[in-house]
């Protein structure tokens, strides 16, 4: 029973550590920020309010708007579907903000089946094909570029990190339960993908 005890807390203290090896490179990764010019920014959806998006999102919208204007892209690519019925997609919430902002409507593309990060990547992966697009920034929170990155390149995108220069996750608490929530997505992750 002893030695069974042993092992036990092992493997908790062999699981604890490797838990925050990832969650400390995750942390790390959102501070890559990439200075290279792309075909596009893929911006990754979040919450769509009846009154519009959420700070989260319009975070993200900003970030790609700016680097629109900027000139570090040609196109937007904003993904996201439907997440409460009566309410836009997130995509086309984000297509009209940014629209309002002044970018031209033909410089934006969207894709509004998604309902997660992954499926954000892969149908965004298919209008990038459609449109000959091959170079991408993945524009999100800073906490969410290490795995939407690696997804993004593991189903064939030349992609890179941009992520937002601010985030409405301000304080440690907020910060820590979304790496807590990032760390265990990412290894949830390298187990499917490895798989």
């Amino acid at each position: 029973m002893r030695k069974i005890s042993k092992i036990f807390l092992l493997i908790v203290v062999f699981v604890v550590i490797v838990a925050g090896l990832l969650a400390s490179r995750i942390y790390t990764y959102g501070n890559t920020r990439s200075d290279a010019s792309a075909d596009a920014a893929i911006v990754l959806g979040a919450a769509v309010w009846s009154s519009g998006v959420s700070p989260v999102f319009r975070e993200r919208i900003n970030h790609g708007i700016d680097l629109y204007r900027t000139g570090k892209v040609r196109k937007l690519i904003f993904t996201g579907g439907q997440g409460n019925a009566g309410e836009p997609t997130e995509s086309s919430a984000a297509r009209d903000y940014a629209i309002q902002s002044g970018v031209p409507a033909q410089d934006i593309l969207i894709e509004e089946k998604s309902h997660t990060t992954y499926e954000n990547i892969l149908y965004a992966k298919q209008v990038a094909d459609s449109e000959h697009i091959k170079r991408v920034l993945i524009v999100s929170d800073p906490l969410h570029m290490k795995r939407a990155v690696l997804m993004a390149q593991d189903v064939g995108l030349i992609a890179e990190p941009s992520p937002t220069p601010s985030t409405r996750y301000q304080g440690l608490k907020s910060q820590f339960g979304l790496l807590a929530h990032e760390t265990y997505y990412y290894i949830g992750y390298l187990i499917r993908r490895s798989l």
